[in-house]
């Protein structure tokens, strides 16, 4: 298996600003994107929870830009799990360009969510990560290093 869990997507000009790069923006947008498709992939019940009280809260996102990316290009989004501390999930993305040759590191970031749940009065409170989100992170853990 992979250590990283991989989102494919193909920028669109909708994703470009007028002088043409992709605007820094969408980035976290595509954060976003990637772990919603983990999501519905890897633990589809906690999207069930979603639609209850379980809230995934973005507490701290990140990005460094290395290098651009333009209209057409063919985009690697690989997500893999940065740490769990309480009720905190950090997760790692790496964007990559594909194409001829082998694929570009364009962008690095970071995104820390606070799993949280709501009362019947619509306050959140921390919760504990559930069951089937740590089970389905673990096989995305960093490697240690040897």
């Amino acid at each position: 298996m992979n250590p990283f869990y991989e989102h494919r997507q193909v920028v669109t000009f909708a994703d470009t600003n007028v002088v043409g790069n992709v605007y820094f923006t969408h980035y976290f947008e595509w954060q976003g994107r990637c772990r919603e498709r983990f999501l519905a992939d890897q633990a589809p019940e906690v999207l069930q929870e979603l639609t209850r009280d379980l809230a995934l809260v973005t507490a701290d996102c990140a990005c460094e830009f290395f290098a651009e990316l333009y209209a057409l290009d063919e985009v690697s989004i690989r997500m893999s799990l940065g740490g769990i501390e309480a009720n905190r999930v950090t997760m790692e993305f790496h964007y990559y360009r594909l194409g001829a040759g082998p694929a570009l590191l364009v962008a690095r970031g970071r995104q820390t969510i606070a799993c949280m749940r709501r009362d019947s009065g619509g306050a959140l409170h921390p919760t504990e990560i559930p069951g089937p989100l740590r089970r389905a992170l673990d096989p995305y853990r960093p490697v240690p290093a040897a």
